[in-house]
């Protein structure tokens, strides 16, 4: 139950370079550039529901069983389908364009997405 709760942003590294790779537009980047992504995570057992609310109000939530193949979506609103990996307390799974890793260090929510050499890692505290 780590993952569970309510975090907020506290740094961002990485963020335009990865962004910018995405295919994300420039306006979009700069207004996401210092916002304080809020992830909303449920977790029981296996099962979780994981949401992320960014700059725009936009909120993309994805539910996931742990090992099991599941529906998700991207913040652009691509749809795919994905196994989410628990490994060592991480969390791993294989976005279209790039890898996600999600683990609790310190207290913290450390994020690390990886696409290609381009890495954008997000640390947030939990309110």
């Amino acid at each position: 139950m780590a993952f569970n709760g309510r975090w907020e942003t506290e740094t961002q590294e990485g963020y335009d370079e990865f962004c910018k790779l995405l295919g994300i537009p420039d306006d979009i980047i700069e207004k996401g550039r210092d916002y304080k992504l809020i992830t909303e995570v449920a977790e029981e057992g296996d099962n979780f529901s994981w949401t992320q609310i960014y700059p725009t109000n936009a909120k993309v939530t994805n539910k996931f069983t742990i090992g099991k193949e599941c529906d998700m979506e991207t913040i652009g609103g691509k749809k795919f389908k994905a196994t989410v990996q628990m490994e060592g307390g991480k969390l791993s799974v294989a976005f279209p364009n790039y890898h996600h890793i999600s683990e609790i260090c310190g207290g913290k929510l450390i994020e690390t997405s990886k696409a290609g050499s381009v890495v954008l890692k997000r640390t947030s505290k939990k309110l």
